[in-house]
């Protein structure tokens, strides 16, 4: 009876031990990926993106007012107005904690924050997003002759 036991045909062997060791080899392979993921820092260069938003100019003398014409929504926090590099107001556009379409700023030389005029002829008004660790020019337009 125990010579039985020990004496069966190679095809009446179980399948376990294949199975085993695909088993093992697929958990090496995934473990290898995450280490590898978290080694190289591939987590980290998650980043935010900028909103995909379209902004209007109106230029007039000595002010220009800009408005949202479509797009994403932005928070107002994330959002300032430079002319020539120096940021030219502080001031809130809509409800005053996000921009969306429709919204409109009017950005004047009287709410110029640096020394000296940095509205009107010659000059560049951008509209700049800053995101967690980086900032993008969301629109850009230079001042009418």
């Amino acid at each position: 009876m125990f010579k039985e036991l020990f004496n069966r045909n190679d095809n009446e062997r179980a399948v376990s031990p294949v199975i085993g060791v695909i088993l093992m080899v697929a958990i090496t392979v995934i473990l290898a990926a995450v280490i590898g993921a978290f080694v190289l820092g591939l987590g980290d260069q998650v980043s935010d993106t900028p909103p995909n938003a379209q902004i209007g100019f109106d230029f007039s003398t000595n002010s220009v007012e800009l408005s949202h014409d479509g797009g994403d929504n932005i928070q107002n926090d994330s959002v300032s107005i430079t002319a020539n590099g120096s940021e030219v107001t502080t001031a809130s556009w809509g409800d005053g904690t996000e921009i969306s379409a429709g919204d409109t700023i009017n950005v004047t030389d009287e709410s110029n924050l640096g020394s000296g005029n940095n509205l009107g002829s010659g000059n560049t008004v951008r509209v700049i997003w800053t995101g967690s660790d980086s900032g993008n020019v969301l629109a850009e337009r230079d001042w009418p002759n």
